[in-house]
């Protein structure tokens, strides 16, 4: 690999694989910048993602070399156990061949960035739910802590029973805006919304948020989480969501 000239701009990378559309997000690192990534696009692959996945990379990365990346970021779940496993063993992969920084972001924790980045009221905490199995579903709780900072985690990310659900929201010290994807609970996480695929652009912007502040993981760090694997749940990924 070639050295970066001083003055070459560096990139960040953001894959979001956990429901059946593959979301990737590329952006110049900018510090001092309200993060927001150069150019984002989502495809729906469903059972393709496997097949698909590399050669989209490939050709989404242009103009832009791997040599230009300073770091990558993917979305670690809650989601389906596929797609969130490739997503994280290719940005792993990425990460420990380039030498650079890999961020894992939570799934929800990128939902509610692109809630507030929509209009969410920031005051507010957010309580962002994903469908889980057997009438279960995964959920949290964050603040809005401004552009430049990471979401203040309030409740991490857990799975919970719908009585479970309630009761702690209804324990937190103010209510919180509530968005519950979808409303009806499918069979399996894997059917959960493919357009959670375009959230890639806040995947990358709560990483950038993350390198800005100095934060520089390892690749070895990140994990998917899958909410009910007790490997994944003995671990905890490094996200980039905490106050």
């Amino acid at each position: 690999m070639s050295p970066q000239p001083p003055d070459s701009p560096l990139y960040g990378l953001a894959l979001h694989t956990t429901t059946p559309d593959l979301g990737l997000a590329l952006g110049a690192v900018a510090p001092g910048d309200p993060p927001r990534p150069d150019r984002v696009q989502v495809w729906p692959l469903g059972g393709e993602m496997a097949a698909q996945l590399h050669q989209r990379l490939g050709e989404f990365l242009p103009p832009q070399g791997w040599g230009d990346l300073a770091f990558v970021a993917v979305a670690v779940g809650p989601g389906g156990f596929t797609g969130t496993r490739l997503g994280v063993v290719t940005a792993r992969t990425l990460a420990q061949q380039l030498q650079i920084p890999l961020f894992g972001v939570s799934t929800l924790a990128a939902i509610a960035h692109g809630a507030w980045r929509q209009g969410a009221d920031p005051q507010q905490l957010g309580a962002i739910a994903l469908p889980a199995r057997r009438g279960q579903l995964f959920g949290a709780v964050y603040r809005w802590q401004g552009d430049d900072r990471p979401l203040g985690g309030v409740v991490a990310d857990g799975l919970f029973t719908p009585e479970q659900w309630q009761a702690c929201r209804e324990a937190l010290p103010s209510t919180p805006w509530l968005l519950t994807l979808p409303e009806q609970a499918p069979s399996s996480p894997a059917e959960a919304p493919a357009s959670l695929g375009a959230d890639v652009a806040s995947v990358w912007c709560l990483a950038q948020v993350a390198w800005n502040q100095g934060d520089r993981p390892h690749w070895q760090e990140v994990l998917p989480f899958y909410g009910q694997s007790p490997v994944a749940e003995s671990s905890t990924p490094h996200r980039v969501t905490s106050p």
